[in-house]
């Protein structure tokens, strides 16, 4: 019965609607502005347009120009954009940012880096490899030049796995946490509480204040699967999370220097200090599906992942 009644309602108001051709959304009856095909009045109440990820407004078949929509994961906190008829730009006139599901250019070299959402982070899914190598042997120097390591000396490696990176060199020699670094404008360095909220949203088991090894399961879901760029039995990888970890390995600082463990342990830097000396680190290992949180040694060269600035 209700069915029907609305039915009836809807074959008697539509004639109507239709030889109008204008439409008032509001609570005091009054008309449609003579100008407007929709009018919406409220003191109450806002109008919503579709919301959706980057990737989901990328599905949109030949968008037509004027389509507007609220970007979920794209800018630090959400964007309002519309379809020009060729591209995506924000409601105020500018470029439409990226999505989170995007990939992103760094402007200082052209290099192109995966980016991925987990939770409301958004996390770069590859390994920097930004500025000039230098020899192992050495010491990277705050000179005005971005310097890395590559594993084994190779610049193959940096193009796999990313460079590797002294703390100090990492932070351009500054102690502040969540600083830029060598990260990309709009990116910084995590910092320890940053990488925990990241583990912990994986793994509920997670305690942010172990040293040592840390939860269940948080590692495999952020390991690469397979044998590429791990060592057998790379367990409990399943990459759920989309961060997609590789072993790449570490430059040691004992004299003399030496690279070890690609394949074996994947090792990120956080901008937080334990002393001055030492820095918090998390790692991830071939053969487990946990989690390492640990101090160590500033001069040790260990890949670094950016996160996007949220304010």
């Amino acid at each position: 019965m209700k069915i029907k009644l609305l039915a009836i309602l809807l074959l008697t108001l539509l004639p109507g609607l239709l030889l109008q051709a204008q439409v008032a959304v509001n609570a005091d009856g009054s008309s449609a502005h003579s100008s407007a095909m929709l009018d919406v009045k409220s003191t109450e109440k806002g109008l919503l347009p579709p919301r959706m990820t980057a990737t989901q407004r990328k599905a949109i078949a030949s968008p037509a120009a004027g389509l507007i929509i609220w970007c979920t994961d794209c800018g630090n906190n959400g964007e309002l954009q519309v379809f020009n008829g060729t591209t995506w730009t924000n409601l105020t006139g500018g470029t439409a940012s990226y999505g989170c599901s995007d990939n992103f250019t760094d402007t200082r070299d052209n290099k192109v880096y995966a980016t991925v959402l987990i939770g409301t982070q958004c996390w770069m899914a590859q390994n920097l490899n930004v500025g000039d190598r230098i020899a192992g042997s050495s010491d990277q120097a705050n000179n005005s030049i971005l310097e890395k390591y590559c594993y084994n000396d190779s610049e193959s490696n940096c193009e796999v796995y990313g460079g590797l990176y002294q703390w100090n060199e990492m932070m351009q020699y500054s102690t502040t946490e969540g600083v830029q670094g060598i990260c990309p404008d709009g990116w910084h360095i995590p910092t320890d509480t940053e990488w925990c909220t990241l583990a912990s949203y994986l793994d509920a088991t997670v305690n942010c204040y172990t040293i040592g090894y840390n939860g269940t399961d948080a590692g495999g879901k952020m390991k690469e699967t397979g044998t590429d760029h791990w060592a057998e039995p790379n367990t409990g990888a399943t990459n759920t999370s989309g961060f997609t970890a590789l072993a790449g390995g570490l430059r040691g600082t004992t004299d003399p220097f030496w690279f070890n463990e690609q394949l074996i342990t994947g090792n990120w830097w956080s901008s937080s200090e334990q002393n001055y000396s030492a820095t918090w680190f998390w790692s991830m290992y071939k053969d487990y599906a946990y989690v390492f949180r640990n101090p160590y040694h500033k001069g040790h060269g260990f890949s670094v992942r950016c996160v996007r600035n949220s304010d």
